[in-house]
């Protein structure tokens, strides 16, 4: 017996940098056209699976990619579940700037686990895991066995999650790669605790350009 999790990244965003690809992180930051039509393809893919919950982070780019799960339910689950655990990590001061303005090598030791280098008001690769995996386990322990939900949330959240299911150390999480809008499928055996992940960064081909995934 296990419980099935469908972890979705939202769709391509309005990089607030404009031309300058800026790092955003958990500012609220909307999704480009191209990126509300991947939301939608998205949701297309997951209308054959009938979930018993859709939940997302409290940003709007992943409030509109649930959304789109949830319409094409045929048999509508219980009420999106907003949890601030699924929250994008936040990057804090460095929010705004380009991987220039941080430092290549400061960005590498952040990237490998050093919390010696978090920005001021922002969160390390650590911290965000912790609270993750929290929230994960607030849905797990909701959702019946046999059952399925999504997840919709954002890169960091979801490299997260697959890292504790593929057993990958967290400093080597930035090496996963999540396509925007892309679904990835985990089970976790209810007796064994045994993670185990059917595809990843699963991206539906429904004819659309190639999104733009820059600093984030």
């Amino acid at each position: 017996m296990s419980k099935r999790l469908f972890l979705v990244r939202h769709g391509e965003v309005v990089n607030p940098g404009g031309d300058r690809p800026v790092f955003y992180g958990a500012m609220d930051v909307p999704l480009s056209e191209l990126g509300q039509a991947e939301a939608r393809g998205a949701g297309d893919f997951l209308q054959e699976f009938d979930l018993e919950y859709v939940v997302c982070s409290p940003l709007k780019r992943a409030i509109y990619g649930a959304e789109q799960v949830y319409e094409r339910q045929s048999s509508k689950p219980n009420e999106i579940l907003i949890l601030e655990g699924f929250k994008e990590l936040d990057r804090g001061t460095w929010c705004g700037k380009t991987l220039g303005e941080i430092g290549e090598e400061t960005m590498a030791r952040f990237d490998a686990c050093d919390e010696s280098v978090t920005p001021e008001g922002g969160e390390s690769f650590p911290f965000l895991k912790q609270r993750v995996l929290e929230a994960r386990d607030q849905v797990l322990d909701k959702l019946p066995a046999g059952k399925s939900a999504a997840v919709v949330s954002h890169l960091q959240v979801t490299r997260s999650l697959l890292s504790e299911a593929m057993g990958i150390p967290i400093e080597k999480m930035v090496e996963l790669k999540v396509a925007t809008a892309s679904v990835s499928c985990v089970d976790y055996d209810t007796k064994t605790g045994e993670q185990t992940v059917h595809f990843q960064s699963f991206k539906p081909e429904v004819g659309l350009e190639a999104s733009k995934d820059g600093a984030n």
